[in-house]
């Protein structure tokens, strides 16, 4: 129907990721701004997970146990399939690793209009005065979130990659099934790509997914040598060091480490980030820290839209006081 939104359901191990339930709490609210239904596809995924999207009004499954895991030909013809058949005005994907193989091929292959790093969507006041369609908007981030752009997407189908927290999950979860269930046949050709194995770093010294405290640093801190000054802080805290991307290509910390979209998604009592901007990737791993502090001496770094508390201090200062007050006490 014309103002049908479709939310992409994105799984891994057998699990819903949380951004599924955010997309559905944002596209619960688009589809009735829109005048049209919600609508899930389930590409590859359970009967158990269809029945947790109950938020949508309808939910599409495609392939089975066959399909379980990620294959961006596989899954992105079955998406083109879904499109077909329901013709959504719009269609919201994850600005996932994922997310973002589907999103961009979509786009191309079906001409419709895409914006990427969403953290909003809209329907517009513009109306057309032919079809009474509202135009769609979309809020990105960029330049690492110290900027937000509004895009007017028109009156046509569109595809909006919007990126994980920026919605509560909890918006997007229902207590029952969702009201109609259909399925489609798999895509008729394989493709060229094969899944062959889901690699996963080791097991490190530390488990930071598992730490009430982590003192987190970014590419603030320095150099490899001033890592230590966060190690002692964590010491004192009986805490664990965890950091940001940049950190751990450098080889400053091990893989293990890593908080982000493409490390390890935490959620510790208290977050302390150390000389960390909140890049949109980094966020997406420690959003659910129930205590955030930010340390950065930039007052327009990203971290502090996001953080409970915030200090526009020198990291080195913060730490050494900190230290000396717990070790004093």
């Amino acid at each position: 129907m014309a103002g049908d939104v479709l939310v992409v359901a994105e799984h891994l191990r057998g699990e819903l990721d949380d951004v599924t339930f955010e997309l559905l709490g944002m596209g619960r609210e688009l589809a009735g701004q829109l005048g049209g239904s919600l609508i899930a596809a389930l590409i590859g995924g359970s009967g158990e997970m269809a029945d947790q999207l109950g938020a949508a009004d309808l939910v599409v499954s495609v392939g089975g146990a066959d399909m379980s895991d990620f294959n961006p030909e596989s899954h992105g013809a079955a998406l083109e399939a879904v499109v077909d058949a329901k013709s959504p005005r719009a269609v919201l994907v994850s600005y996932t690793s994922m997310g973002m193989d589907l999103a961009s091929t979509l786009a191309v292959k079906k001409g419709m209009a895409h914006a990427a790093f969403g953290t909003a969507v809209a329907g517009g006041e513009n109306v057309t005065p032919e079809g009474g369609k509202r135009n769609i908007t979309a809020t990105s981030q960029l330049y690492g979130g110290k900027m937000d752009v509004v895009s007017d997407l028109g009156d046509g189908p569109c595809v909006v990659s919007v990126l994980a927290g920026s919605a509560p999950a909890d918006a997007g979860r229902a207590d029952g099934p969702p009201a109609a269930k259909e399925s489609l046949p798999a895509p008729a050709t394989a493709g060229h790509v094969r899944f062959k194995r889901l690699i996963e770093p080791e097991a490190g010294d530390v488990d930071i997914t598992a730490q009430d405290v982590l003192v987190a640093i970014g590419r603030g801190i320095g150099s490899k040598d001033d890592v230590e000054v966060a190690e002692e802080l964590a010491e004192a805290l009986d805490a664990a060091v965890a950091g940001s991307r940049p950190l751990i290509d450098a080889g400053w910390l091990p893989k293990t480490r890593q908080v982000g979209k493409s490390g390890l998604k935490v959620s510790p009592k208290v977050y302390l980030a150390l000389g960390i901007s909140g890049a949109p990737e980094h966020i997406e791993g420690m959003k659910s820290a129930a205590t955030i502090i930010a340390v950065n001496t930039d007052e327009q770094a990203p971290i502090f839209n996001f953080a409970h508390y915030g200090m526009k201090e020198d990291l080195f200062d913060v730490c050494e006081e900190l230290t000396e007050a717990i070790e004093d006490r």
